[in-house]
């Protein structure tokens, strides 16, 4: 097995929004906002390679929305999906698989493009099987009025009428080279990613844990919709996590891609120390 980063490029989100319940004047020493109270953080996907099988893990938000959605979130950065599969010697048609986290314009909105004529859409993937879970699919075709913002249709039918779509089982281990793990904090049935990666266990985190100041327990996202399961949800898997000496990976930190974790004196459970995933697969 190899994996490989996969960055999409960066973005903004509301700093209050992403933090919670956390004062500013706590969370603004971390990622400082702008002037907007925006704060930038990353779009930061996994690409794992396992045989004959590619399998990516989330896709960022994609370009093919207008230019009024993208005044909202201020896309930037260098990055994008195609020039991050290039580096690697890959491109979209190479891959075989699409597991997404769930179903969040920033988590899946790679999936579709534009066709060729700018008359409709198409997958971005043409050769792989999109991979969801049925709560969450029918969660996200049908939304709350909490949600609808961030469930975009042009992003999620098209991969069913496409015929691409199938529906992730139990764990996942027997459609997918790892397990899938469910929590529901955040939205219904997101599949956070448990992947054996040699001697070194991989966690991704999608928005379970955003970024590694969200391993702390009152950093829980405004977006959550049950945020008292999200805090259920994080107790019980760093418990597990740490003792599993496993390494997470963020979906959104906008500087660590991965951090190793502690249990400290007072029981609780915190990052260790940021390391970069090329420190785990020797490669950049």
């Amino acid at each position: 097995m190899e994996i490989y980063r996969i960055n999409t490029g960066l973005f903004k989100l509301d700093g209050g929004s992403m933090f919670g319940v956390v004062p500013k004047s706590m969370w603004n020493k971390l990622n400082p906002a702008d002037e907007n109270n925006m704060c930038t953080w990353a779009m930061r996907c996994l690409l794992v390679q396992d045989g004959k099988r590619l399998v990516l893990i989330d896709n960022g938000m994609g370009d093919k929305q207008d230019s009024k959605f993208f005044s909202h979130y201020y896309p930037h950065g260098d990055d994008t999906l195609e020039k991050s599969l290039n580096k690697y010697g890959f491109t979209a048609h190479d891959i075989t698989d699409v597991l997404l986290t769930h179903l969040h314009f920033d988590h899946c909105g790679g999936s579709v493009k534009w066709n060729k004529d700018r008359t409709g859409y198409e997958t971005t993937f043409r050769n792989a099987v999109y991979w969801s879970t049925p709560a969450h699919w029918e969660w996200a075709v049908n939304p709350n009025s909490r949600e609808k913002a961030s469930f975009l249709k042009e992003n999620i039918l098209p991969i069913k009428e496409s015929g691409q779509l199938k529906m992730v089982e139990g764990d996942g281990l027997l459609q997918l080279p790892f397990s899938v793990i469910y929590v529901n904090g955040h939205t219904e049935a997101m599949m956070l990613p448990l992947i054996k990666y040699g001697n070194q266990q991989l966690f991704f985190c999608a928005d379970l844990f955003p970024s590694r100041w969200h391993i702390a327990m009152p950093y829980i996202m405004a977006y959550d919709v049950r945020p008292l399961v999200t805090l259920k949800e994080k107790e019980t898997l760093l418990d597990k996590l740490v003792k599993e000496d496993t390494l997470l990976f963020f979906e959104h930190d906008p500087s660590a891609e991965c951090a190793s974790i502690i249990k400290t004196e007072k029981g609780t459970v915190a990052y260790q120390k940021i390391v970069p995933l090329s420190e785990i697969t020797g490669r950049e």
